[in-house]
């Protein structure tokens, strides 16, 4: 082991959304704070290989959508041409800038970056190997594991192969398949496959599940689940890939299902997005008295302690949803914790988006849930046919509803699918947060015309006074 170096206040193992978020604010907080990362700036999965370069694709395949459908409008533009290596450096420079900026934001903050990874030893007491492969042993008063999560490999793949892709091989763009092979039907694997259909490849997605996006109720997926029919090449429900035979001239697979007429295959390249895990494997926690679950998930509480004093977790290490927001907010409440301020996590509503065309965003009480609870809710849903801003913009397809008790009135859930449900289900968040009731929304007066309308419209179809909508309440 090398040099052993003095006690400090805070350690952050991980620069992602949710330990950046730790680190920054225990620095603002006045906390002498070390923050320890592989990646040369902070940024994690989520910036570097995530969600922010498929956003940026997302973008790019929303435009050529756009442009191919102005021909309904009678606007027609010529087939785009697409040269990768200026769209992969256009990415790659939004992912720079932002990583960079939060470099920037750490050196402000004085906050100490450390470039590579760390190893619980015991108590307070961390073993870093930095990536110039210096070895040091470093005590903290108290230490945050932010480490995150990685892909889910399929039984039976061993090696690696540059035809077998995964989230973050997928986002490299090194070339276009003529045809891809999506292997899960989950947001991953439906924003990626919308990325690459829309430079041009023919692809296929298979589920082993009997819909697209398990869990998400079903109406929201509909409007999805038609687009990317005529979309994609093809898309297999109840059928799972049963092997894989890498050949010469590509990937062959066979897959199994009760709708399967050609069981044998052979793809360009196969794209593997059935699930991520936690990052809690290696990181030293048989030294200390912090547990992990069955699926390796941290077990912490509603301070995101461990069962080590000193020690707190957070993000994709503690279990689902993994999302960076969730992250952020954990990474948040963790600090204010140790700094000793009364904080909990105990979200009511976390948004979930799925940024497709058209993307799909929910929080709160979903009607799968509802169900599998026996509770009882009033479902009041507004379809976008009857919104004027959804007409002008030939996106009617979409639909927005609210989930309500039907005794206090109470907002317990939103739903949203169609063109920028990501960036309304905000309103619904805080509906959820606060406890509004179903009046609140109705009376809280929309700009016309926007989609965000849709929302209040949705509240007064629940009391059966929507102007654009006829649908008397059942009372």
């Amino acid at each position: 082991m090398g040099s052993t170096q003095g006690s400090t206040d805070l350690a952050v193992v991980g620069a992602g959304p949710g330990g950046y978020a730790a680190a920054f604010l225990a620095a603002d907080l006045g906390l002498n704070v070390t923050l320890i990362d592989p990646e040369p700036n902070p940024g994690g999965v989520c910036l570097y290989r995530g969600c922010i370069p498929s956003k940026a694709l997302l973008h790019m395949a929303r435009l050529i959508g756009e442009a191919r459908e102005a021909e309904r409008w009678g606007v027609k533009f010529a087939k785009p041409r697409i040269d990768l290596d200026r769209l992969r450096s256009w990415k790659d420079g939004v992912v720079h800038k932002l990583t960079g900026g939060l470099g920037q934001l750490a050196r402000k903050r004085r906050v100490r970056y450390t470039q590579g990874r760390a190893k619980l030893l015991g108590s307070g007491s961390l073993e870093i190997q930095t990536c110039g492969g210096a070895s040091s042993r470093a005590s903290f008063g108290s230490i945050v594991l932010a480490t995150g999560s990685s892909s889910v490999r399929l039984p039976g793949l061993t090696g690696e192969s540059p035809r077998i892709l995964d989230s973050t091989t997928a986002l490299q763009l090194t070339d276009i398949p003529g045809k891809l092979l999506v292997v899960g039907g989950g947001y991953i694997g439906l924003e990626l496959g919308s990325v690459y259909a829309a430079l041009g490849s023919k692809v296929t997605v298979v589920e082993m599940t009997s819909g697209l996006l398990p869990g998400v109720d079903r109406d929201l997926v509909r409007p999805l689940a038609r687009k990317l029919e005529s979309a994609f090449e093809e898309i297999l429900l109840d059928t799972r890939v049963a092997r894989f035979e890498e050949r010469q001239d590509g990937v062959r697979v066979t897959l199994e299902g009760t709708g399967v007429s050609k069981p044998k295959r052979t793809f360009d390249r196969v794209l593997v997005s059935v699930g991520r895990r936690s990052n809690s494997a290696d990181l030293g926690l048989e030294n200390t008295r912090a547990e992990a679950g069955k699926a390796g998930f941290v077990q912490v509480d509603t301070q995101l302690r461990t069962g080590e004093p000193g020690l707190s977790a957070i993000g994709d290490l503690v279990g689902q949803p993994m999302l960076a927001h969730k992250a952020s907010h954990e990474g948040r409440v963790a600090v204010e914790a140790i700094a000793g301020r009364q904080a909990a996590f105990a979200p009511a509503a976390i948004p979930a988006v799925v940024f497709t065309d058209p993307e799909i965003a929910w929080c709160g009480l979903t009607e799968e849930e509802a169900k599998r609870q026996g509770r009882k809710v009033k479902v009041a849903r507004f379809p976008w046919a009857a919104s004027g801003r959804a007409l002008s913009m030939d996106r009617t397809e979409g639909v927005t509803k609210l989930l309500v008790d039907p005794e206090t009135e109470r907002i317990l859930g939103v739903g949203i699918a169609g063109s920028g449900a990501g960036e309304m289900i905000a309103e619904g968040v805080l509906a959820v947060e606060m406890a509004a009731l179903a009046t609140d929304l109705k009376l809280s007066i929309h700009p016309h015309p926007t989609l965000s309308e849709t929302i209040m419209e949705s509240a007064e179809v629940f009391f059966g006074q929507s102007t654009h909508v006829h649908r008397p309440r059942n009372t």
